[in-house]
């Protein structure tokens, strides 16, 4: 019997996920959570054969999960589930330590067919995730740029609008520390601006 666990908050998908599983007579539905913590937790405790994960969750993104998971267990197969299909998001999952990529507007039976083919050793995209990988765009980045969790606070800020003086009263931070952050995220993102930065920022999923 494959023991599965699933990590997305979003109910709509989870309660579809549930009921794909329920169906099979060989798979078994080991546990659902809503957060990346919690998700990690259990597998360790529940030791299951895969993870169907979100790769945008409300307090872990799903590439960090993976490094984590990775760190303790070769074995275990991850398949990620999202709405993004840019090549970037796809490589840095895949490079994360995911073993397949599935979009959440695929049927089912690529849900299954991605869990048999990753338990067989292989790893396993979609039929719309290879179309995506076999483009080449020159406006993709390399790769996601990581950012501190300091980082994402200025940043979700700036997006809401508020001026260098503002994020630093709000976080009780100095305005010189606010602007280094600017600098190196806009360093980091190899653009001219932080529109650059937050446009790119929310196309990956960072914010």
């Amino acid at each position: 019997m494959i023991k599965v666990i699933i990590i997305d908050d979003h109910p709509i998908v989870l309660e579809g996920l549930k009921n794909l599983l329920s169906n099979r007579d060989d798979m078994s539905l080991a546990g659902y959570f809503e957060n990346g913590k919690s998700g990690i937790e259990a597998i360790g405790k529940l030791d299951p054969n895969v993870v169907l994960l979100d790769i945008n969750l409300p307090d872990i993104d799903g590439a960090e999960i993976c490094r984590q998971l990775r760190k303790h267990d070769k074995d275990i197969r991850i398949i990620a589930l999202s709405v993004h299909n840019e090549r970037t998001v796809i490589k840095n999952m895949l490079n994360s330590g995911a073993n397949g990529y599935v979009l959440k507007n695929s049927v089912g039976e690529e849900i299954i067919t991605a869990i048999h083919t990753t338990l067989n050793g292989n790893n396993y995209l979609c039929r719309k995730t290879k179309e995506i990988m076999a483009q080449v765009s020159e406006n993709d980045l390399a790769e996601i740029p990581k950012i501190t969790r300091r980082e994402k606070e200025i940043l979700e800020l700036v997006s809401q609008g508020l001026t260098t003086t503002q994020i630093a009263e709000k976080l009780f931070i100095s305005m010189h520390t606010v602007e280094s952050h600017r600098k190196n995220m806009i360093e980091k993102f190899d653009v001219a601006s932080m529109t650059a930065v937050i446009k790119l920022a929310s196309k990956y999923g960072l914010i």
